[in-house]
């Protein structure tokens, strides 16, 4: 009897440590798209999906990267391939509702002249002039491209190019795969493009992250943590890649669809919270283009947008405006 007493003691001892452990969560990192990964999970079993996510980038790569030169969207930029599969489709879709919100200020057929800017995946294609760039703007056009079943129509000159919104869509296929497996935490982040879902485990709270301080020394720090949940964010930023001209004017990376030249601007970042992060990236990249100004008013027809705006006073120094009640 008293052996028997003992054993169920032990055994409720032993349920109740386990009980007590706090679950792990499984941590991934590692290099993707010219840039790095953070993902973290908790999975009841316990499972390991790298090999399955690596797949997964490798498709994406294969179907997005213009730095690949045999990928879907190289080839169809040299007019050699017109059906092009799922990932591309859906890159597709997606900018084309984001190009007809923006009215065109957000337009992935200006990727020939990122290039002629140097800020693109071919640099010193063009010569930089003002010859070159009025040339290159008559291809520049998102109507110019269409969809027929699997099958790509646009001008032979048109060149696409998907980086402002590839790396946000990465994020979101590794979401959608760690939600099919049953996943209801986790949190992947490609380059700064964040998706969580539900809770850190780890830690018994909501999902905090950084949203970076604006350095021109190539230095990175935290300029504020932000709790975010079931949600997506990223952040453009021209503090990173820019030109500056003989007078000291300082030009961002995101090239003017309708003129095709860099954009002037005291914005400095631009962080947007979306339910899926292509389009967290994509609007990004058009609030930077947009200004403040055009944003505040867009942002009253798209409640299902926050944004949080890093930029320069007349001063120099760092002012910011929160809009659509991005989180504190």
């Amino acid at each position: 009897m008293k052996k028997i007493v003992f054993l169920i003691l032990m055994a409720l001892l032993s349920l109740s440590c386990k009980q007590e452990q706090k679950p792990e969560l499984i941590k991934l990192s590692g290099p993707v798209f010219g840039t790095t990964f953070n993902i973290q999970y908790h999975d009841e079993a316990d499972i390991d999906y790298m090999q399955n996510i690596d797949s997964l980038f490798n498709a994406v790569n294969q179907s997005l990267s213009t730095y690949i030169p045999d990928s879907d969207i190289s080839r169809l930029n040299r007019n050699e391939l017109v059906e092009v599969d799922q990932h591309f489709i859906k890159v597709l879709k997606s900018s084309k509702t984001i190009y007809r919100e923006t009215e065109g200020v957000f337009d992935p057929t200006i990727g020939n002249v990122v290039n002629a800017w140097n800020f693109g995946a071919e640099t010193n294609k063009f010569l930089t002039d003002s010859t070159t760039i009025d040339s290159l703007m008559q291809f520049v056009g998102f109507n110019k491209v269409s969809l027929t079943n699997d099958a790509i129509n646009k001008p032979n000159s048109t060149y696409l190019e998907f980086n402002a919104i590839a790396k946000g869509y990465g994020v979101d296929v590794v979401a959608e795969y760690l939600e099919e497996k049953q996943v209801a935490n986790y949190l992947v982040e490609i380059g700064g493009e964040i998706r969580v879902k539900g809770r850190n485990i780890e830690k018994k709270s909501p999902w905090r992250v950084g949203l970076d301080e604006p350095r021109f020394d190539g230095e990175q720090s935290v300029y504020k943590a932000i709790t975010l949940k079931d949600e997506a964010m990223a952040t453009s930023g021209t503090y990173r890649k820019f030109k500056i001209d003989e007078n000291g004017n300082r030009y961002a990376h995101i090239i003017n669809t309708k003129t095709g030249y860099p954009t002037k601007t005291n914005v400095l970042s631009v962080s947007v919270i979306a339910q899926d992060c292509m389009t967290a990236d994509a609007y990004a990249t058009a609030f930077q283009a947009m200004g403040i100004d055009k944003v505040t008013e867009f942002l009253k027809t798209h409640p299902e947008l926050k944004a949080f705006f890093i930029f320069e006073g007349d001063n120099k120094e760092l002012q910011t405006l929160s809009l659509n009640n991005f989180p504190d």
